[in-house]
């Protein structure tokens, strides 16, 4: 009896992966006794004939692992009434296959690189999902120069996406070594062209050519046409001979054979002929990573204090130092200010820090180049107000030059520039003519939206996310009826076609209202008209797509006083309909105590109309909600709502010319 509870092992009952106590684990036995069956002929009851080999195995082990000898043995087909079946496949292979259908181990490390490649095969002909997965992870992991040419065709073969990329990525890291290295003679026809037609195989256009010539030589044999464009015409489209140099062009080039006179001739009259910009150009890849670093190879090489923009610091700075500038101007030909890559590199994003110590706002516009002469505008933000940080976004593009050219300033005539990052990136926003068209709310401080006008015990509530922490005292922005808005400026323009606002709802007052967009503070488009309407609390407004930098919301009425007072405010909205909305659902205070409070604030207010002359102030004569007068010195300042152009505030100001600056000029 004592042996044979030693050979049970039930699980501890503490043991957290047991459901229940006496639940008993065997699997590792279970493994073992039908591990032992693997390539026995105990028990067997069908031949599997590989490459002339045969092989003893069980259906129901081999049905029970795979859909697709269930489907060959039990699914009606011909193999299922038959003692013997082939299959095609490599014999070493195959019978690691069967060792882990039968025992669920595989040890790849211990396999040659061409068997684990064979077993890639074999796990996707057979519908072994799991194990492809395990073979594909296993291969990025000891991915190189002598092996990453022969899985990219396997991941190319077997449809494998990802791992297909992942080669693709390493070829691309290491473009110059690849070329001289024996494995890169065995590419496929499908695998070379895929190759060369990327970008970011970054390496000289003369060496990708030579390159290619020993590929021909080595491969010359095997190389056939398929009736249609030959292999060798294909190929060669992909070496792109506009980007090498005449010299390169007559002197490395004409001599081989494979490309024809008029090849040659078109290339030339293409090089000369067309503007740099519109060459296809490969350049260097970066993935997540900002490229415009000193550590990378980048400087600033026109502008002035170059040293601060590409130094990573983008929080110590002030009015005498911590950014680059220029001055603005209206000559087309302004240098602006000038980064210059380390290489050719492939980016698609740009972050740009704009002096933002006070309240004022910039234009400007990005331009790329490969060689500094030919230069392509992939930002246009020349007539829109933009503040702090930019999140710019454009199609990917080859550039080694960086020009960003301001265009206006609210306060004075120099353009100033705190940080500028550049990379490439895989996470990019959804975008609609050349805008960010936002999923997220972009009105807040993290992303550098600003209350530019209007009046609040504390600055930017209106931004700070919070829509249950207000009441009669504090928590919500207001302006007089009848004077003045509450205005709201995005850091950049955005694509926006709705936004969200809370009304202050302490009581059962109401509001009118209408909303204005703009982009300069200059021209302002309606987008809500509720003058003639009862709302409170939650308002959702919908209106047509447009750029937007600037929101300003005036309050028409207030069915109890003066004053308009606002609680949050978001862009794009964050729900469909405000009646869906959690937050408006929510009881902040009972109603007796709203009513009691409410009906309080009526008779003080009476009492106070009584007693108060008739041109008293709001804040005077009206204690629901109080808080407003008292709160106007330490409102925000910023450009007026009026017509007139705006003209920030200068409690911070920087130089106006950077001679002025230089001499220690103060405002």
């Amino acid at each position: 009896m004592s042996n044979m509870s030693s050979q049970h092992q039930y699980m501890p009952v503490n043991n957290p992966t047991s459901s229940r106590v006496g639940d008993i684990e065997h699997i590792s036995h279970l493994s073992e006794h039908i591990g032992s069956l693997c390539l026995s002929s105990e028990y067997s009851d069908v031949t599997l004939i590989v490459e002339g080999h045969r092989i003893p195995a069980h259906k129901v082990i081999l049905a029970a692992s795979s859909d697709y000898f269930r489907a060959l043995l039990y699914g009606g087909m011909k193999e299922a009434n038959e003692a013997e079946v082939v299959l095609q496949a490599p014999i070493h292979a195959f019978k690691a296959l069967l060792r882990y259908i039968y025992s669920g181990h595989m040890g790849l490390s211990v396999l040659r690189e061409e068997t684990v490649l064979d077993m890639l095969g074999l796990a996707h002909q057979f519908n072994f999902q799991e194990l492809e997965a395990a073979i594909s992870d296993y291969l990025r992991q000891v991915l190189a120069l002598r092996n990453v040419c022969a899985v990219l065709d396997a991941a190319r073969l077997y449809g494998l996406n990802a791992l297909m990329d992942y080669c693709y990525n390493f070829l691309d890291r290491n473009a110059a070594e690849v070329l001289q290295h024996d494995t890169f003679l065995q590419l496929s026809v499908e695998a070379l062209q895929g190759l060369l037609e990327r970008d970011s195989f970054f390496a000289p256009e003369v060496d990708i050519f030579k390159a290619v010539c020993n590929w021909f030589n080595a491969n010359q044999p095997f190389v056939k046409s398929d009736g249609g464009t030959s292999p060798v015409d294909k190929i060669l489209k992909c070496v792109r001979l506009t980007l090498m140099s005449l010299e390169e062009l007559l002197g490395v080039v004409r001599p081989f054979s494979l490309v024809s006179p008029d090849m040659l001739l078109d290339a030339i009259h293409d090089k000369t002929t067309t503007r740099t910009t519109d060459l296809r150009h490969r350049g260097l890849l970066v993935p997540e990573e900002n490229v415009a670093t000193p550590k990378r190879g980048a400087r600033v090489i026109s502008g002035d204090m170059r040293s601060a923009l590409l130094d990573g610091n983008s929080d110590n700075y002030d009015m005498e130092r911590g950014y680059t500038r220029h001055n603005i101007s209206d000559a087309a030909d302004n240098p602006g200010i000038v980064v210059r890559l380390a290489t050719t590199t492939i980016i698609n994003h740009i972050r740009l820090l704009l002096w933002d110590r006070d309240n004022r706002s910039y234009a400007y516009y990005i331009e790329v180049s490969v060689d500094q002469k030919d230069w392509v505008r992939v930002i246009d933000h020349s007539n829109y107000f933009c503040r702090s940080w930019q999140n710019l976004y454009f199609e990917p593009r080859v550039v080694q030059y960086i020009k960003v050219v301001g265009t206006s300033n609210t306060v004075n005539k120099v353009f100033h520039a705190v940080s500028l990052e550049a990379m490439h990136t895989s996470r990019v926003p959804p975008l609609c003519e050349g805008l960010v068209r936002p999923v997220h709310n972009v009105a807040t401080l993290e992303l550098s939206a600003v209350v530019i006008e209007g009046i609040s015990r504390s600055r930017n509530a209106l931004l700070n996310g919070d829509t249950e922490h207000y009441d009669w005292e504090q928590g919500y922005t207001c302006h007089q009826l009848g004077s003045g808005a509450i205005v709201v400026q995005l850091a950049q323009p955005y694509m926006l076609s709705s936004l969200r606002m809370l009304l202050w709802d302490c009581d059962y007052r109401h509001y009118s209202y209408y909303v204005e967009v703009s982009l300069n503070y200059w021209h302002w488009d309606m987008v809500a008209d509720r003058t003639r309407d009862a709302c409170r609390s939650w308002q959702v407004i919908y209106f047509t797509p447009r750029p937007v930098s600037i929101i300003r919301i005036v309050g028409t009425n207030n069915s109890v006083n003066e004053v308009f007072h606002l609680v949050h405010l978001e862009c794009p909205s964050q729900v469909e309909d405000a009646r869906e909305d959690p937050a408006a659902k929510k009881t902040r205070h009972s109603k007796d105590g709203r009513e009691a409070r409410a009906s309080r604030d009526r008779d003080g207010r009476r009492s106070s109309d009584d007693a108060s002359a008739s041109n008293s102030t709001e804040a005077q004569r009206t204690p629901s909600p109080p808080g407003e007068a008292a709160a106007t010195a330490g409102s925000p300042a910023g450009p007026p709502a009026a017509s007139a152009p705006p003209t920030a505030p200068r409690a911070l100001p920087v130089a106006e010319t950077a001679t002025e600056a230089e001499e220690g000029y103060d405002d």
